[in-house]
């Protein structure tokens, strides 16, 4: 019955992030941590980091690989066993693509008549701030937690370091140099992923 329970949270966790975000997969890494993290409590934020590192050097889009590993992850680590896993996985991720599914066959079919639209134009105008909004806030949930004392907004906040993600003077001195060459450089994230696990490998 707790299994069951579990399953049915997954996938009204991310059916309800799925309906609500726009911006495409980075937007959602905020709200995934929000929920899987802080909300229920289901991963940690070392494993959410590690999830959010493997979902970006997989095929398929960032937050429908973070959902994918997140699943088989909360089901797991819950002791319901691999097959369990996978279909935590499933059930996560068909919970975060079957609202843009749903949403995208009601709206084909008016998108041309509405398209050019002031109301609809000035929606997706004010949309695109939030979007860059979320996916800063996807960058900065990795390296700062913040805890309020008290009602959030309305209190103090001690805000650190998330200390699992960075362990020692290496992991920021890698983190710098990745920041760097990428603003600089601006090569390929493929080459910023394999030179960061490379470093890491003769690192630690």
């Amino acid at each position: 019955m707790e299994t069951i329970i579990l399953f049915v949270q997954l996938f009204a966790t991310f059916f309800v992030i799925g309906l609500f975000t726009f911006g495409g997969g980075y937007a959602m890494l905020s709200l995934i941590q929000t929920q899987v993290v802080a909300a229920h409590g289901w991963l940690s934020e070392a494993t959410f980091a590690n999830i959010v590192a493997i979902s970006q050097m997989t095929p398929g889009p960032i937050g429908v690989n973070c959902a994918t590993y997140t699943g088989y992850e909360v089901l797991a680590s819950n002791g319901a066993g691999h097959v369990m896993g996978i279909l935590g996985s499933l059930t996560a991720t068909v919970g975060i693509v079957l609202p843009s599914f749903i949403i995208v066959l009601l709206l084909v079919r008016f998108y041309r008549k509405f398209r050019h639209n002031s109301l609809f134009e000035g929606v997706m105008s004010g949309l695109r701030p939030a979007v860059i909004g979320l996916i800063g806030a996807a960058a900065i949930i990795l390296v700062l937690k913040v805890t309020w004392e008290g009602f959030p907004l309305l209190s103090h906040a001690e805000i650190g370091v998330i200390e699992e993600n960075f362990i020692d003077w290496k992991s920021w001195l890698l983190f710098g140099v990745a920041l760097v060459v990428s603003f600089r450089f601006k090569p390929s994230p493929i080459w910023v992923i394999v030179a960061g696990g490379v470093c890491g490998l003769l690192l630690y």
